[in-house]
């Protein structure tokens, strides 16, 4: 209850940028709710998506990297694609949230309807309809079954799971998890970022001198990335050997 609390407090020291300029231009995705356009970082407002290294389960309870999923799909349908983003307020990361059109279509609609993120009903109602939808026709995340990105975050164990196929025993600690574990969620997510003993985020890519002896294990904060723009936008820098 206090940790709602204070997110709740947090949100009205967010500054606001109603009266903002439109952002426009050609996006770089991110992740399925987050995209860069020329240097601003913009997070999609309304909707939550799955993080790169979230997990969920198919249709036949087989892990499957539904972050990475979420990311492609929106990458493939908005490529080349001018966006109009209408910002809102500047979260806790530095980012603008704003509302995107992307060829005069409401990008955070078109995601949430098909599956690739939730409506973000702590922020905002007007995608709930969309979500509705989704569930109804197994689209997406909802063909199989996931816990809600801002559930996944905080790693809730009492969370409710969600989608249609009715989840093993023991979904909870599949879906909790994460694919920054022993090996890459996908074979174009193959460079490793740790952190280092003053707490520097560094990523190293398969050429790197010392990647061989990076050891992917959670507990030790590391990750995988598909890019080193990626990378780079989580705040690590390249290793220098």
């Amino acid at each position: 209850m206090l940790r709602k609390v204070l997110i709740a407090l947090s949100l009205f020291a967010i500054p606001s940028l109603a009266d903002a300029a439109e952002i426009t231009g050609t996006a770089k995705v991110r992740a399925g709710d987050a995209v860069v356009i020329g240097t601003t970082r913009i997070r999609l407002g309304g909707i939550d998506a799955p993080a790169i290294d979230q997990l969920c389960l198919n249709t036949k309870s087989e892990r499957w990297t539904c972050g990475v999923a979420a990311r492609d799909e929106l990458a493939r349908y908005a490529e080349g694609k001018t966006w109009v983003c209408r910002p809102r307020s500047v979260d806790r990361r530095g980012r603008t949230v704003a509302r995107c059109e992307v060829g005069g279509e409401d990008i955070q609609k078109w995601l949430v309807r098909n599956g690739w993120a939730l409506a973000y009903a702590h922020m905002s109602r007007d995608y709930e309809a969309d979500e509705k939808a989704a569930r109804e026709a197994k689209a997406g995340m909802w063909q199989g079954a996931f816990i809600a990105p801002w559930d996944w975050r905080v790693r809730n164990k009492k969370t409710a799971i969600l989608g249609a196929t009715k989840p093993p025993d023991g979904a909870h600690a599949v879906l909790l998890a994460s694919a920054s574990g022993p090996v890459a969620p996908s074979p174009d997510c193959t460079i490793k970022g740790n952190v280092n003993s003053s707490g520097e985020c560094i990523f190293h890519q398969p050429t790197s001198r010392w990647y061989t002896q990076i050891r992917m294990k959670i507990s030790k904060g590391t990750r995988w990335f598909c890019s080193v723009e990626e990378a780079e936008a989580a705040g690590c820098r390249e290793t220098k050997r």
